[in-house]
């Protein structure tokens, strides 16, 4: 979009400030669980706090993630040291002046501050963090590169989440990118009681770029765009104001929450040791990749037990590669839901077609769920014109009989109904079609 005169450029960003707001206005005080950094003998106004994906709980989190368990591990060639070594502040300024970002990357003593936290207390964390970017940092890059935003931006979900998908704040900011629900659902991410698609890595990462690309709008500074991102727009201007105007972020800072003050050289620090890691002995755990993965469609209710037991795939699994599912159910009758699995099983899920949904039907929905999914139109796998058809077994009736009366083969029935042999009872109700 063109802006064409200077009130145009006015009223746009009115109206992005007032859209994003809310934003993140109430994800300002998440960081007090980690550490407040305050200089002695300095006023309590040049203290700041850092955000909670560096705090050791959200560390311990990070352990427990699935990929973290699944495809990572300390190997026996990691000659990690105990301590990071001493460097002068020139070395600090020579890196970062390196880095290959737009961003700048100013060294300060608050900078260092955040750096030697990840190269010492965090240090284990880092190593982590560095195995399980592999997972999503292609994601992140690919959704920042579509808004032609700086790639560096991908290292916020380190300090907002330490890369924990799950993770959630103690105000209810949640997932990678730390979406509050007023956020999320601005940006088109559902909340609701069975889906939660700020938990969704790929589609929380596309909104978070197109947050971040508003608030560029608004403001045309990234440091300011990244305060902005922790604390909203709206603290921001605040600062501002009481700042007499000024807009540089390092000389606003005392007007900043005490979180925020900490944000940007969280994010300049995690910059730095994602890149120079090795010079702190630091080492990445080694790491194997998951199998390919795809996604189909679903426009009925599944659940993953279903889903596990007839398509070779653990539970575990289907929850780690579909966080946004707050329970095993997918609520595909409300609308077409994504279900992300590994190649394999996708092939088998499309083989088995209805039998999906007929599998233990009964025992793991109530009998009105069984109907309606009974009645419903089949995954977009298929026809969307095909329909589900039932009929009722009749005494001594055979699948053969049954099979031939509706135009299909006993191997189709059996498929279909989750048969092993012949038997059928008169009075059962099996799906034809």
């Amino acid at each position: 979009m063109q802006i064409r005169n200077k009130y145009t450029l006015t009223l746009l960003a009115f109206c992005l400030t007032a859209s994003v707001a809310t934003a993140q206005e109430n994800n300002n005080d998440y960081g007090q669980e980690a550490d407040t950094i305050q200089q002695d003998e300095k006023t309590k106004s040049e203290a700041f706090g850092l955000p909670e994906g560096m705090s050791e709980a959200q560390a311990e989190q990070l352990i427990k993630d699935w990929h973290a368990l699944k495809y990572t591990n300390f190997g026996e060639d990691c000659s990690q040291g105990t301590s990071s070594p001493a460097f002068s502040e020139e070395d600090y300024i020579r890196r970062l002046s390196h880095l290959p970002n737009i961003i700048e990357m100013p060294y300060n003593k608050e900078v260092r501050q955040c750096i030697d936290r990840y190269s010492n207390r965090l240090s284990q964390t880092v190593s982590l963090m560095l195995g399980i970017s592999n997972f999503y940092t292609p994601i992140f890059e690919e959704a920042l590169e579509t808004y032609r935003l700086p790639l560096e931006l991908k290292y916020l979900p380190i300090i907002e989440s330490a890369l924990n998908p799950n993770a959630v704040s103690k105000v209810g900011a949640t997932g990678l990118w730390q979406f509050m629900i007023t956020t999320g659902k601005q940006y088109g991410l559902e909340v609701t009681s069975l889906v939660d698609e700020r938990r969704d890595p790929v589609k929380a990462s596309y909104a978070a770029a197109r947050y971040l690309k508003d608030l560029y709008d608004i403001f045309g500074d990234w440091a300011l765009v990244i305060a902005s991102y922790n604390c909203g727009p709206n603290n921001v201007n605040k600062a501002i104001k009481r700042a007499n105007g000024e807009k540089d972020y390092w000389k606003i800072c005392p007007y900043l929450p005490e979180e925020t003050r900490g944000y940007v050289p969280a994010f300049i620090a995690a910059n730095y040791i994602m890149n120079y890691y090795c010079d702190h002995n630091i080492c990445p755990v080694n790491t194997t990749l998951p199998a390919n993965t795809d996604t189909v469609m679903v426009n009925r209710d599944v659940k993953f037990e279903q889903i596990s037991e007839l398509c070779g795939i653990e539970i575990g699994e289907l929850k780690a590669l579909n966080p946004q599912y707050r329970t095993t159910l997918v609520p595909g009758s409300a609308r077409p839901c994504p279900i992300r699995m590994n190649t394999e099983a996708i092939g088998q899920f499309l083989k088995m077609g209805d039998s999906i949904y007929v599998h233990r039907a009964n025992e793991l929905f109530n009998r009105k769920m069984v109907e309606v999914a009974e009645a419903a139109p089949t995954s977009t796998s298929r026809s969307s014109a095909t329909r589900a058809k039932t009929v009722t077994v009749k005494n001594g009736d055979t699948l053969g009989a049954i099979a031939k009366r509706n135009g299909t083969t006993v191997a189709k029935l059996r498929k279909l109904n989750g048969l092993k042999g012949n038997n059928i009872r008169a009075g059962k109700k099996i799906r034809v079609r």
